[in-house]
Parts: C-alpha cells; sequence; structure tokens
C-alpha cells in the first residue's frame, strides 16, 4: 500500500478502509513508509473531506493503539477520568480529581500543559514546589492505590502517534477537525485503563471552538466514538466567554482551587467542578442519580475530605503538603499593578481570549510548546462579569516580574472589559448535557 493512494483516496471524498488508516497511523508511529509532509497532506485532506463516525472510531482506535495502554483491572473501584478541551482559569481538574476521588472513583489524570491563551493542568501542580508529574508506572499505580488519584503528564509510549499527528497539526493548520480532534483525545484517554470519562467542552470566546454548535459537535463524537470503544461517557458543554474564577495564572490557581476545596471558592468555580465531580460519580456507578450524586460531591466539600486528598496527592507525589495551609510556600510574583474601570456601570463581559493573551504576555503562557513558564506571574479579576463598578475601581490586579511585560498585557486586558448601563443575564454552569 502506498501512502500517495491512501491521500488520493481521502482528497477526493472516499471513506478510508481500516487497513488505509492502519497504515497511516503505522506510518506516523514509526517513521517509516510516510514522510512528514505526507502526514500533512492527508490531515489536510481530512479537515477538508472530514471522516465518517466509523473511520473516526478506527482512527482513535489505530492511535490508541500505536502505543501501550495501561491495565489497572487490579485496583478495586471504578476508574473515570475527566477531560476539557481548555480554557481560561480553568483549574477543575485540581478541584473535581480530589472531590470524586474522596467519593471512591479511581481517577487517573493523564493531563497536559498550556499552550497558547489557555493553561494546563500539568502547569498549574509543578508551581506546587516539588510536585512530579512524571511518574512511572509503578509510582503511578502506587498514588492510584494509596491516594485513588493520580495527576500525570501523557509518556512517551502512550498514543505515539498522537504526538507525532499533532505537531504537524500544529504547524501546518489542520488543528480544527472534529475527527482529528476525537481521535487525540480519546487515544490518550483509552490508554490509561479508564472504564469512564466526562467531558468538558467549552464553548465561547475563550475556547478552542468558538460556537455553542461547533462545541456541541465535538461533544456529540466524542460520546460516539468513546461509547463505541467501551467507555461510559458523558460530555458537558459549558461556557468559556470570560474566565472561570478569578485568578489566572499556575501557583495562582492553585490557591483559588485550595480555597474552593475549603469551600471558599468562587460561585462559578465550584458549581462547575461539583457539577463534573458529580458525574464522574455518576459514571463510575457509585450514586443512582444526579441528585444523590451531587450530594456526595457538596458532602466531600464539607467535610474537608476533597481537601485531605489533595493534600495526600501532593505529598504522594513529592509536593510540599504545606502549600494548602501557607500559600507564602508558592511562587509569588514580585510586583503588582491594577487596571481600573474607565466608568461606572456593569461589568457585561471579560473576554476570556483576551485575558489568557494578556497573562501569557506576563510569561504565564506559553507561545510555543516548549517556552518555560513562569509560575509566579498571571492576573487577579478584582471584578467578575455582573458586577456593579465605579470608575476608577479595580478591575484587574496584575502580579508581574518583568516591567516590560507590562505595557502589552494592559493593553489586552483593557481590551477585555466591556462597561455598559445595565447588567448581563447570568450566565449557567453547563448550556448541555450529552450522553
Amino acid at each position: 500500500m502506498r501512502a500517495v493512494d491512501v491521500i488520493r483516496a481521502k482528497r477526493d471524498g472516499a471513506e478510508l478502509t481500516p487497513e488505509q488508516i492502519d497504515h497511516f497511523i503505522a506510518g506516523a508511529t514509526a517513521g517509516t513508509g510516510w514522510a512528514d509532509y505526507q502526514l500533512a497532506a492527508l490531515l489536510m485532506a481530512v479537515v477538508w473531506r472530514g471522516m465518517t463516525p466509523a473511520e473516526t472510531a478506527r482512527l482513535t482506535r489505530a492511535m490508541t493503539n500505536s502505543g501501550r495502554r495501561y491495565d489497572l483491572s487490579d485496583l478495586p473501584g471504578p476508574k473515570v477520568d475527566k477531560h476539557s478541551t481548555g480554557g481560561v482559569g480553568d483549574k477543575t481538574s485540581l478541584v473535581l480529581g480530589p472531590l470524586a476521588a474522596a467519593c471512591g472513583v479511581i481517577v487517573p489524570m493523564m493531563s497536559g500543559r498550556g499552550l497558547g491563551h489557555t493553561g494546563g493542568t500539568l502547569d498549574k501542580l509543578e508551581s506546587i514546589p516539588g510536585f512530579r508529574v512524571h511518574l512511572n508506572e509503578t509510582e503511578f499505580r502506587a498514588a492510584l492505590k494509596r491516594v485513588g488519584l493520580g495527576m500525570i503528564g501523557q509518556t512517551a509510549d502512550v498514543a505515539p502517534a498522537d504526538k507525532t499527528l499533532y505537531a504537524l497539526r500544529d504547524v501546518t493548520g489542520t488543528v480544527e477537525s472534529i475527527p482529528l480532534i476525537t481521535a487525540s483525545i480519546l487515544s490518550k484517554k483509552l490508554a490509561e485503563g479508564i472504564a469512564g470519562l466526562v467531558m468538558d467542552v467549552k464553548a465561547g470566546r475563550g475556547a478552542f471552538m468558538k460556537t455553542r454548535a461547533e462545541a456541541k459537535a465535538l461533544a456529540e463524537s466524542l460520546v460516539r466514538v468513546g461509547t463505541a470503544d467501551g467507555l461510559r461517557m458523558r460530555a458537558v458543554l459549558t461556557p468559556m466567554d470570560a474566565p472561570l474564577g478569578r485568578y489566572v495564572g499556575n501557583s495562582l490557581e492553585v490557591i483559588e482551587s485550595v480555597e474552593t476545596l475549603k469551600g471558599t471558592g468562587p460561585a462559578d468555580l465550584t458549581d462547575l467542578s461539583v457539577l463534573l465531580a458529580a458525574r464522574m460519580v455518576e459514571v463510575a456507578g457509585l450514586a443512582s442519580d444526579a441528585a444523590e450524586a451531587d450530594c456526595k460531591v457538596r458532602a466531600a466539600v464539607a467535610s474537608g475530605a476533597g481537601l485531605e486528598v489533595f493534600r495526600r496527592c501532593v505529598e504522594q507525589q513529592g509536593g510540599d503538603p504545606r502549600v494548602i495551609d501557607d500559600y507564602t510556600r508558592l511562587p509569588a510574583a514580585p510586583h503588582t499593578t491594577l487596571v481600573r474601570a474607565p466608568r461606572g456601570g456593569f461589568v457585561t463581559a471579560l473576554d476570556a481570549e483576551k485575558v489568557g493573551l494578556g497573562s501569557m504576555q506576563l510569561g504565564a503562557g506559553r507561545r510555543f510548546a516548549d517556552d518555560d513558564v513562569d509560575p509566579a506571574v498571571g492576573v487577579i479579576l478584582r471584578a467578575a462579569v455582573g458586577d456593579s463598578v465605579k470608575e476608577g475601581d479595580a478591575v484587574f490586579e496584575i502580579h508581574y516580574r518583568d516591567a516590560h511585560t507590562l505595557p502589552a498585557a494592559t493593553k489586552l486586558l483593557t481590551e477585555a472589559l466591556t462597561i455598559a448601563d445595565a447588567p448581563p443575564a447570568p450566565a449557567p454552569a453547563a448550556l448541555e448535557e450529552i450522553g
């Protein structure tokens, strides 16, 4: 079988056979038979021509099988993970993972790093002194057995075809494809050895999917393919027009996550974290319905059980658990400054993408995958959407290290703010649920 024949078939709108898809993924994995430009050509053909559900499912399975798959069947209890398509201030993994584990779910969480305006769970965790996200299998299994939660990065032998293809997609304008996104996400999740998955699919200005229709199409694809591969699936569409919570930046988001586990976090972050954790409990079969799952998760907040799981997780993975009671042990920026409201009224918009880009300008995010991040810098929202402000009131508190980063960050934050005479309608925690 020749690579060019597979490319021509998809270019002309044909449905690829399982053998053609397997040949493509073998080329991406072994680096033989397919040159990078041929892999990129087929990716572009998929973007233009799409894939049927059967093709997408086969692609996902082939990418999963390109590497190793964890077998966690010897660990008693239901294994369920959660994955978000990414947003600004989206720190729910640090909250819902411990809460779900406190309710009896085993949570093997394989997360990613931030890129562009979106933050990454691994970067937040690594802002905790000593926290190790690179665990070998023995260490990962020990964390799951002792804590019920392990939070790690993707290993080199998990879905290696995805690593090759994603690097090409990122530089060839082929990221925006629902079949390719579906296969990329699920190939890694299926390799975790989980039985269930809850997807948080974001829609809005700060999300990858800008419209609700796009987000719904992706959610439906994920649920359909994941279910076909044996996962118990639930997808929740959530808004990402404004940042989630009040803190944006790695160590700042750790603080807000801990505050949420203590029961004193902002309402939007608390509500979404509880909702997603409750869906994990449901998918795990540990509650008879949504109401019972919600009660169990809220009890884990009220009792401090979720906070205790996070403390044990930090300690198990080499981090300093004292940060939970003493935030001064986390990295802190040496300087702060304020962005103030230019007029009085109601905050009707805080453009999530511009807030995220502003934080990236400070050094909290990456322009390129190999960039370093500064764990200390970021932005605190002193006013949220719906709040009433007077002229001169502080809206953003910038935590920075290098004064040269301030002008670009301040400009983006100023552009992110919209103030009007009437308050906006309140935004729901979730837009829709699928599965």
